[in-house]
């Protein structure tokens, strides 16, 4: 019964949907004449002589699924007229479409101004972006996302079969509510269209947190509207929430569960604002094709209108509609310059940081014509409008409970390139992190250099995580020299700093990508000279990644961070900006690539360093957070720095009353400095130098890294990381370590041994991997006559020499050296026993040769005696191990 019941039930509506339907079509009729009355009489069957009763006039039933009146559904709703004409009244909100408006491409946007602020999630931050229609289907509203990545000629055959061959998609939709019959105008409501993940952020919320969240229509809102002629805006305050919170598992899991929202008052309930903005798709501007060896954001489209061509994509750069208004005079200003609006929650003592950091770029404009390219403007409190708005850059801070980054990203017209939007998200943290930095190193600096100023611009930009260890670092070393956060000289440094991260997020906003090979312009020595780092920064692009420029004590310190502009962003900019007649823009953009084999030119980037850990990329001079034409240099004045820092904090007295956690902090940020550049060293072995090339510059696009800097690369990670002595610490110091009381999740002690396994993890980790070994064994066949390639057999020799050395000698082993013996001894063993597909059989077998060797050492060492029990149980294990790898059945991946 229920089912046949579902079934006539679905029937029925069925045909009141297509009853609505056909009634929406069909034109409104004319009301009927009221009938004569002749009619009426001849209709009275009582006689002529009886007064015939008043009669009520028949109540006309509704013609199901007929629209109502326009005017009727928006009585009393308040007209916002713009773009899209809006209907307001109390807490609904409707749009109206007129029939012109139905499949006229419109740039659709969303941004997040408000959100969780943890874990990814975080207000002030720019979303995508889509060519969008409007389409009518029956009485449903679609908005329908084009695809604008596949396309031909529009009318030739070719854009036929395209359009048959990829799919549009749908991102919301909406029943009409009411029409207008003159006008022929339809309303939808706002809430069923927008009030819907169109961001997809149950996703994300999923992601962060392993929880059900859902959408909570019931209570999200409209937060704000607004309507101009160019856009249309509607801002909706989301709820997602979950019914309850899963119950702690029973037992122990070797794996933690993801912990629920912990910046929210309760975890089961979050709000997120999501700003929507409509705004026309202007007439495409002339793409400009990117270039390998010029790092722009870009655009890739597949072109089907012609087959003569070997590869059908086709990549344009990303960038501003900018043009002269006076095309014929040598400095111009633009007819519509890039204008940045400064948002009104910028606290006021930055603003000018921030105005200063924009409009540095106008000197790589006017080099090429353009006068006033980049202009500024400031929201007032007064003000009512949102900077989330498109088709404008904004500037905005944020905060997040779980870290501190700065952003710059930028939606397109994904036809042209042509960039309509960009908003720069700046995290607090740069400012209180600078602040502090010069407070607490001023006095050691002024007494160096009899008040030297400390320098321009600013800091590194980073993904969250590694932009904040940067900082730690930093910080950290300069915190035993302590000066008050409020001294005009952290001022000053505070504001070069965020002027220099707004520096590297506004390149962003035009259009450039990371630079990660800009870094190595200059020399260490340069970067010590204060006059030369304020007349060409500490690089040669503000697009790179850099840590604070802090010289050892006793040495010359040049400024901090970096000023202006660098001679690769000038270069970069008169690519992507350079104005051209159209048939000789190819002869123009030419001359300007023919510059790219000059050193400071040279362009690498994310890919290049890599996207995951530290030692990704096989390039050793392209990475984040290095400094200087030698890489190693800098590497080796790091760990002067990590050491000098934990000297000071040996002797360091701290106040009466103040907290042994800055003790803490300090220390564990001495073996973040380490752990970034302990891998980097290790990617000189094996190391292959890169080139972004083309013909004719005679320069190879690979190149093996010279032996003797692989050696010199080793010979730096076994003497400092590797040996007995890398790690001696004053047994004092480390019995005053301890965490922040408040924020403490499990033990109250901090483990020594767990940082210094960290650090020697991340090196052994690429030293053996099979990418390396092949490397390696491959690089007699490239090397030129006479020259003694670094060999994979000397790689492990010296390996195994510097962690064994205590085997060797007959010499105690004590527990930091017993751990990296058993992370050495685990990977020889792997390899032995189960190696993978991927490990080439001379790796196999030298490793092979080397457990032998080794189990020799250890029989060696035991029989010579006097050594502790724990040593004597650890090699006589070690032993034990080798031997049952040695004689163990190979479990061969793929055999």
């Amino acid at each position: 019964m229920l089912f046949w019941n579902l079934n006539r039930l679905w029937v029925i509506v069925l045909g009141s949907a297509l009853s609505w339907a056909a009634a929406a079509q069909a034109p409104v009729p004319a009301p009927a004449p009221a009938p004569a009355p002749a009619a009426a009489a001849a209709v009275n069957s009582k006689p002529p002589t009886e007064a015939a009763p008043a009669k009520t006039p028949p109540v006309t039933a509704p013609v199901p699924g007929a629209l109502k009146p326009l005017k009727e559904v928006l009585l009393g709703a308040t007209a916002l007229p713009g773009l899209l004409k809006l209907h307001q009244k109390d807490d609904k909100v409707w749009i109206e479409l007129l029939p012109e408006q139905f499949n006229q491409l419109l740039f659709f946007s969303y941004n997040v101004p408000r959100s969780v602020g943890e874990r990814g999630l975080y207000g002030g931050q720019m979303g995508r972006s889509n060519a969008v229609v409007f389409r009518k289907v029956g009485n449903q509203v679609q908005l329908i996302a084009k695809n604008t990545e596949f396309f031909a000629r529009e009318g030739s055959p070719q854009a036929q079969f395209v359009s048959e061959s990829f799919s549009d998609s749908l991102l919301a939709s909406a029943p009409v509510v009411a029409a207008d019959p003159e006008s022929k105008a339809v309303v939808i409501d706002a809430q069923a269209l927008l009030m819907t993940d169109i961001p997809g952020y149950l996703t994300r919320l999923e992601s962060a947190f392993r929880m059900p969240f859902a959408l909570d229509t019931r209570n999200s809102s409209f937060a704000a509207l607004r309507n101009t002629p160019q856009l249309t805006g509607l801002e909706v305050q989301a709820h997602f929430s979950v019914p309850r919170l899963s119950a702690p598992p029973s037992s122990t899991s070797p794996m933690p569960p993801t912990p629920p929202p912990m910046a929210t008052p309760d975890p089961r309930s979050l709000f997120v604002n999501f700003y929507y903005s409509f705004t026309n798709m202007p007439e495409p501007m002339a793409a400009r094709v990117a270039d390998e060896r010029v790092g722009y954001f870009t655009v890739g489209r597949v072109d089907y209108t012609e087959d003569t061509s070997v590869k059908l994509r086709r990549h344009v750069i990303k960038r501003w509609r900018l043009e002269k208004a006076n095309p014929a005079a040598a400095m111009s200003p633009p007819q519509t310059p890039v204008l940045y609006w400064l948002d009104k929650n910028i606290p006021e003592k930055y603003r000018q940081a921030v105005t200063d950091g924009v409009l540095e770029w106008n000197k790589a404009f006017e080099k090429i014509g353009f006068q006033g390219a980049l202009q500024v403007k400031q929201q007032l409190a007064s003000d009512d409008f949102n900077t989330s708005d498109a088709r404008h850059a904004s500037i905005r801070w944020f905060s997040g409970a779980d870290v501190g980054f700065a952003i710059g990203p930028s939606q397109a017209d994904p036809r042209t390139g042509e960039i309509l939007d960009a908003d720069i998200g700046m995290s607090d943290v740069f400012a209180r992190g600078a602040r502090r930095t010069l407070a607490e190193d001023f006095e050691r600096s002024a007494s160096r250099h009899q008040g030297h100023g400390h320098g321009h611009g600013g800091p590194v930009c980073n993904h969250a995580q590694d932009s904040a260890h940067e900082l730690h670092f930093a910080m950290d070393w300069l915190e035993s020299q302590g000066l008050s956060m409020d001294s005009p000289q952290a001022e000053k440094l505070a504001q070069l700093y965020v002027k220099a991260v707004i520096m590297h997020e506004v390149g962003h906003t035009l259009g450039l990508r990371h630079n990660f090979r800009a870094s190595t312009a200059y020399s260490l020595a340069q970067m010590q000279d204060p006059r030369f780092t304020r007349e060409y920064g500490l690089s040669s692009s503000v697009m790179d990644y850099l840590p604070f420029n802090i010289s050892p004590a006793n040495e010359n310190q040049g400024d901090y961070v970096t000023g202006s502009l660098g001679a690769y962003d000038y270069w970069a900019i008169a690519y992507g900006y350079s104005s051209f007649e159209p048939a000789q823009e190819t002869a123009g953009l030419a001359k300007i690539t023919a510059q790219s084999t000059r050193p400071e030119l040279a362009f690498a980037t994310d890919e290049d360093a890599g996207y995951g850990s530290m030692a990704e990329g096989i390039d050793p001079d392209v990475n984040r957070f290095d400094l200087g034409s030698d890489p190693l240099a800098y590497y080796k004045r790091r760990m002067t720095l990590s050491r000098q820092l934990w000297d000071r904090l040996q002797t360091l007295q701290l106040t009466d009353g103040e907290s042994y956690e800055r003790l803490t902090r300090s220390f564990n940020s001495g073996f973040r400095g380490l752990s970034q550049v302990g891998p980097l060293a290790a990617k000189f072995v094996g190391g292959v130098l890169t080139r972004r090339d083309r013909a004719g510059s005679g320069r190879p696009l690979f190149e093996a890294v010279p032996a003797a800097r692989q050696r010199e690369a080793l010979h730096l990670i076994t003497q400092n990381f590797f040996r007995a002595e890398s790690f001696r610490f004053d047994p004092a110091l480390l019995a005053r370590l301890a965490p922040d009381a408040f924020d403490r999740k499990a033990s109250p002690e901090v483990s020594v041994v767990a940082s210094v396994l960290a650090v020697q993890r991340s090196i052994l980790d690429p030293l053996f991997s099979p990418t390396v070994a092949s490397r390696l064994l491959e690089a007699p066949l490239k090397a030129a006559k006479g020259v003694a390639p670094l060999s994979l057999a000397q790689l492990h020799d010296t390996l195994q020499n510097a962690i064994w050395s205590e085997a060797l000698q007959g010499l105690d082993a004590g527990l930091l050296r017993r751990n990296l013996q058993r992370e050495h001894l685990r990977r020889m063993t792997d390899v032995l026993i189960k190696p993978s597909s991927a490990v080439p059989p001379d790796a196999r077998s030298l490793l092979r040769m080397n457990a032998q060797i080794l189990a020799s050492q250890l029989q060696k060492a035991l029989a010579r005696g006097g050594l502790s029990k724990e040593t004597q149980a650890h090699f006589s294990e070690s032993l034990n191990t080798l031997q049952t790898a040695l004689q163990a059945q190979v479990q061969r991946a793929g055999l």
